[in-house]
């Protein structure tokens, strides 16, 4: 397909031309400044996140405007939600260029969605962070290329991670974009990116891809802390400050002689992980407790490792950190040792209150209870216990049970959602299962391994939503973040 604007001079643009697949030439009139492009408006509108114009349709009554009321001008397929709180806007998209034409071509298509979403937002926008998930290692370096050419030196902090799309695309991408009306983005290398915000500072930090495949799996595990460890302390930051990390590993279910590749991933985690003072964290409110960050171990293909992670540094009173645990699972870094030498050092979710609302980043969550593997062989099944499990995990009783009254979620706070699939003939019965349970959602399926292999789906998340109970006045002053 093909787009022209077409404006008059002084003007923006009046409306645009397009040709479709079968080479009809279409005019689609752009109504106003404000009118939203039906194939471009969000899914889920969290918190206060309303686009800001008065007369939107979109934001009129909670209603969504009829799909023949405003032209389709872009093919990609992409969803999006916008999250609104204390006057800033963040926006997390999930885009999918339409099957057909070439790597590059399929690649540019993305971009220009990610880039006409962010121009509909009605005030300045920067990209932080993003994932591209490509179908083969071999098309790594020319999306390297297309992104670098158009992001240039505002290049925000991106993995390419090879876990080809489900649904037969060549790469999907999943992007964070901010408004840097109130907020300041830094570029500060291809592997850092920081976000200052009313005395808050984001780190986003990644050590990079690994592609050692002749190293061991704890040789490469323990190489990609330590470089997520300098990354960090590039922006004068530590692991006590992590919330969610992020672990891509290939063959991670495949064996080093007596050893699978997961198990000595995890025994990597905890000798370094034996290094930090977790019991120590800025943001906890109870010092002396160990809190790990929240984590996805996934597979990918070849035999490298990508790692990435989210940190939060802040001195405002009415910021804290909680980790959450599964009341219906055993937690991970309490595994007996027949799953791991050394059990998996992470939260199943970490909660970050912000004044009077929560941010969840939910781990990857597959279909356990207790410590066991339930339903297997059957991906309907484990779909559905999945997705029970993140229900339970962030529900307000599971926040209550762990000190936060008045605290909690539901499955319509998800901003968005991961699932990775690892039988491509289970992508269908998965998909209708989430989309069943969580309606319309951003998403994007990835074809992966999970880390066991009788696990046949693994979902993440991140949710949005308000105290229900507002803390009291004194703990709401925000005080000047020290590290900005």
């Amino acid at each position: 397909m093909v787009t022209l604007f077409v404006t008059r001079e002084g003007a923006s643009a009046d409306f645009c031309l397009h040709y479709d697949r079968k080479h009809e030439l279409t005019m689609c009139p752009i109504l106003s400044e404000s009118s939203i492009c039906y194939r471009l408006a969000p899914d889920r509108q969290l918190l206060d996140g309303k686009c800001g114009t008065s007369d939107c349709p979109h934001c009129a009554d909670g209603q969504r405007v009829a799909t023949h009321d405003m032209p389709p001008c872009l093919l990609s397929q992409q969803h999006h939600s916008v999250i609104g709180y204390d006057g800033l806007k963040r926006i997390a998209l999930m885009v999918t260029p339409e099957a057909g034409g070439s790597f590059r071509d399929q690649a540019w298509e993305a971009i220009s969605t990610i880039r006409a979403i962010v121009h509909q937002q009605h005030e300045p926008m920067a990209v932080t962070m993003q994932t591209v998930f490509v179908n083969d290692a071999a098309n790594v370096p020319a999306a390297q290329q297309l992104f670098a050419a158009y992001y240039g030196e505002q290049m925000p902090l991106t993995l390419y991670v090879v876990q080809p799309p489900c649904d037969g695309r060549a790469l999907a991408i999943e992007a964070w974009a901010i408004s840097t009306r109130t907020a300041k983005v830094e570029y500060l290398s291809p592997y850092l990116v920081t976000v200052t915000h009313d005395g808050l500072r984001w780190i986003h930090a990644s050590a990079g891809a690994l592609e050692h495949s002749d190293h061991p799996a704890y040789d490469q595990a323990s190489e990609a802390f330590e470089g997520l460890r300098s990354a960090l302390e590039e922006a004068g930051a530590s692991f006590r400050d992590v919330a969610r990390v992020w672990l891509y590993q290939g063959g991670i279910t495949e064996m080093e002689g007596d050893l699978e590749r997961y198990r000595e991933l995890n025994r990597a985690r905890t000798d370094f992980f034996d290094q930090n003072p977790f019991d120590m964290r800025p943001l906890a409110e109870q010092k002396g407790t160990t809190i790990y960050p929240a984590s996805t171990g996934i597979g990918t293909m070849g035999r490298g490792l990508m790692t990435s992670c989210l940190a939060l540094q802040t001195d405002r009173a009415d910021v804290q950190m909680l980790p959450l645990e599964n009341p219906l699972q055993t937690s991970a870094f309490s595994y007996p040792k027949n799953y791991s030498i050394k059990s998996p050092k992470f939260s199943r979710a970490m909660a970050m209150r912000i004044g009077d609302h929560i941010t969840t980043w939910i781990s990857g969550t597959a279909s356990i209870e207790s410590s066991e593997t339930i339903h297997i062989g059957d991906v309907e099944k484990q779909t559905e216990q999945t997705i029970t499990n993140i229900e339970r995990l962030i529900d307000a009783a599971n926040f209550e049970r762990s000190g936060w009254t008045g605290a909690g979620a539901t499955l319509d706070d998800l901003a968005k959602i991961r699932v990775y699939v690892k039988r491509p003939e289970d992508f269908a019965i998965c998909r209708a299962v989430c989309e069943r349970r969580l309606g319309r959602i951003p998403a994007i399926y990835a074809q992966a391994d999970v880390c066991r292999p009788d696990l046949l789906v693994e979902i993440e998340g991140v949710a949005f939503s308000l105290l229900r109970k507002p803390l009291p006045d004194h703990k709401r002053n925000p005080t000047p973040c020290a590290a900005s």
